[in-house]
């Protein structure tokens, strides 16, 4: 790749240009691999700005890196152990493809000539604690701030440039808590996720492997791949993951944070999302209420205690600051108690309730002459004993005299 001598040869200023110059000529990477010309290489260079975008990673997170279709990110947690990592790496040299690495502080310990081998190559390098350990998600917030120091200031000790560290972090395990998180922003580092993993970590093949890490990128057409660089099963899958990407048309995207010298890429917001929104797809939640900017900022008087219909018994219960304030303007007058009174006995009484419905049929019947006459052809015979039996009844209501309540039963039994 052009320029990796030159890393190895010049100051940190002159690598920054190099950088810089790599990105106003993405596709440079892509034709130019001197001695293997059927290389996949790197397409392009994206720069992103960590305070712009802090956490990204689908598998955790609402937004990812604006990858463009069929494009991959490759990243691989853990070294450098190099017994494994320099293999990855000379597998990804004779690709020309640049990767994302995040290392372990105790492994930049024991090994820091595997840390300065990435940075030589071009790799982008990030962190992933000082030991690794997979209980962030309930660590006590001071504990975890230690780890990820640790893993910073060593991964930095074996550099021979402190610069050359990318503020990218990706937590042991993604075992994500809010508290680490929000350590990690208010230093400027990105939080990293991923879009999908191979399971190179688990006790697989690495046809297993190979597997998985082309049925989940086929899965969502783009997106940041996460292996394993301390990984015998990982070495073995990784010329099969870059040959199927090349057959399948899939470009290598190298990730590198942005610096005074070197502007982050401009994006749109909608690229970070890892498919845009359509009309025709129904989306899960609301879109977040806008924060807008009012012209003025007075604000609308409250109501009144009138407003409210509050009784001045109830008064008492208020606040006293509302009892103060209340205002004593004159409410509508009350309805009069005519309005609502129902004579007893009247036909809406009886039909208020069901047991009732089929007596006040019959009473409206009778008050009807037509209607007492159809009834009466109707019924031939009962109708001068059911005379009989209503008129004391109406006349004893009239003269106030109390009545022997009817009963359901003979109810049911005069109208069959």
């Amino acid at each position: 790749m052009i320029g990796s001598s030159v890393v190895l040869r010049t100051r940190s200023w002159i690598v920054l240009c190099v950088g810089f110059l790599t990105v106003g000529a993405p596709s440079a990477f892509a034709t130019e691999c001197p001695g293997h010309p059927d290389a996949l290489g790197t397409s392009r260079t994206l720069v992103v700005d960590p305070r712009e975008h802090p956490r990204i990673g689908t598998m955790q997170y609402r937004e990812t890196l604006p990858l463009k279709d069929h494009e991959v990110v490759l990243t691989f947690d853990d070294g450098p152990l190099p017994k494994y990592s320099n293999q990855v790496l000379k597998i990804l040299a004779d690709e020309c493809i640049k990767a994302t690495f995040f290392i372990v502080g105790r492994q930049a310990k024991a090994n820091p000539e595997g840390v300065r081998k990435l940075v030589a190559a071009g790799h982008t390098v990030g962190t992933h604690s000082m030991n690794h350990p997979l209980t962030f998600d309930r660590m006590p917030i001071d504990k975890a701030e230690a780890e990820v120091n640790g893993g910073i200031e060593w991964t930095t000790a074996a550099m021979s440039d402190s610069s050359e560290l990318a503020p990218f972090f990706r937590i042991p395990g993604l075992m994500r808590a809010e508290g680490i998180e929000n350590y990690l922003i208010s230093r400027g580092i990105q939080v990293w996720s991923a879009d999908f993993p191979a399971d190179d970590w688990r006790h697989v093949s690495s046809d297993r492997v190979y597997q998985l890490a082309i049925q989940r990128l086929e899965a969502k057409g783009k997106g940041v791949l996460l292996l394993h660089d301390i990984q015998a099963r990982t070495v073995a899958a990784l010329p099969k993951i870059i040959r199927d990407l090349k057959a399948r048309g899939y470009r290598i995207v190298h990730v590198v944070p942005a610096t005074a010298e070197r502007p982050a890429t401009p994006t749109e917001p909608v690229e970070w999302l890892l498919h845009r929104p359509s009309e025709s797809v129904p989306i899960a939640r609301w879109p977040a209420v806008p924060n807008f900017v009012f012209a003025q900022v007075r604000t609308l008087p409250a109501p009144a205690l009138a407003d409210l219909n509050a009784q001045a018994a109830h008064q008492p219960l208020l606040p006293r600051r509302t009892r103060a304030e209340a205002s004593v303007a004159a409410t509508l007058a009350a309805p009069g108690r005519d309005l609502f009174a129902i004579p007893e006995g009247s036909l809406e009484v009886l039909l208020s309730t069901t047991a009732s419905r089929r007596a006040a049929t019959r009473l409206a019947a009778a008050a009807t002459p037509h209607g007492s006459r159809g009834k009466a052809a109707r019924m031939p015979g009962r109708s001068a004993g059911h005379a009989t039996h209503a008129a004391p009844k109406h006349a004893a209501q009239a003269n106030g005299t109390a009545t022997r309540p009817t009963r359901l039963a003979s109810l049911k039994k005069r109208t069959q």
